[in-house]
């Protein structure tokens, strides 16, 4: 048995915050960022605007697109380090938006690679037959966490969210999944803050060491591709499209480089969003289905890497 995508789905907040309005904020400018990082604007969620109601709008959209009826869904999953509340989880505030109740939802916090560890999970409560239709999210409301006198990260990340709606299936779908953690690097991409006594305690800002991040990202993905690629049985030149993380545009190429793919073959959306976390994977990978690019019977590669350090990957036919 198979856990097949059959819809995606994907919701950016109204509000476009460009490089050149930063450059008015801190000492930056759009050529600095966009030649550093590749990217050029990101989208900033309303005060009100809550990381289920991204999520939700992601949802409906991949339910729609799929032909997937909301009594169908039987697992709902939501990655997200953004969360509405401590508790309950966002994806029980998820359930009860859709209106649908009774199943399992729940959180996965693997930060930007929330969405590679909750589509493996998925997969293997498909493959296990604990569910048939299941929905899962990345959302994130980063800007939360944001401080904007901070030149150093304040330029890298945005809001909001995106959905995939999987089905078992006997036809091929997820084909392999890698899923890997090292905690001993948790002190270089961090956001510590943590509520105490009705206080924050801690830093609650992201708190990132780019060049070390950098670094071990380039090489954590190149391995975990291979690794990928290998429990499938297939080799680089099988793949038709790389759906990765979007951080960086340098760590998107130099992936790309190591598994000799053209960028032509790459989904980049950083430019658009900058650094949405758990979302950043499912807009991609949506983006690239509503324009054409991506088509069935197609092998792609989705892969990401966050602080902990977690990283992961996901080979799947479409």
């Amino acid at each position: 048995m198979y856990a097949r995508i059959v819809g995606t789905g994907s919701y950016l907040p109204e509000k476009i915050l460009t490089n050149a309005e930063l450059a008015t904020r801190v000492d930056t400018s759009d050529e600095w960022i966009a030649s550093r990082t590749g990217i050029r604007a990101r989208h900033v969620a309303a005060d009100d605007e809550k990381t289920s109601d991204m999520a939700l709008h992601a949802v409906t959209r991949a339910l729609e697109a799929g032909g997937v009826a909301l009594e169908e869904v039987d697992l709902l999953i939501v990655a997200t380090t953004t969360p509405d509340n401590i508790f309950p989880s966002t994806a029980c505030l998820l359930q009860e938006k859709l209106g649908v109740h009774g199943f399992p939802a729940f959180d996965v916090q693997a930060v930007c690679a929330g969405f590679i560890y909750a589509l493996a999970t998925a997969n293997a409560m498909i493959q296990s037959g604990i569910a048939r239709c299941a929905v899962v999210v990345g959302a994130e409301k980063l800007t939360n966490l944001i401080n904007w006198d901070d030149r150093a990260t304040c330029v890298l990340f945005g809001d909001g969210a995106g959905a995939v709606v999987l089905r078992a299936s006997e036809e091929p779908g997820i084909l392999a999944t890698q899923l890997h953690a090292d905690g001993r690097y948790s002190n270089i991409l961090k956001a510590e803050g943590r509520v105490k006594q009705g206080a924050i305690d801690g830093n609650p800002y992201i708190y990132m060491e780019g060049n070390a991040v950098f670094k071990f990202a380039v090489r954590a993905l190149a391995d975990v591709a291979e690794k990928t690629l290998a429990a499938a049985g297939l080799q680089q030149s099988d793949v038709d499209w790389l759906v990765p993380h979007q951080a960086n545009l340098r760590i998107i190429e130099s992936t790309a480089k190591h598994l000799h793919l053209p960028m032509e073959q790459v989904i980049v959306t950083v430019d658009r969003h900058g650094n949405t976390s758990a979302a950043s994977i499912p807009l991609a990978l949506d983006a690239g289905v509503k324009d054409g690019r991506i088509k069935p019977g197609q092998t792609l590669l989705l892969e990401g890497i966050g602080g902990g350090f977690a990283w992961g990957s996901v080979l799947v036919k479409f």
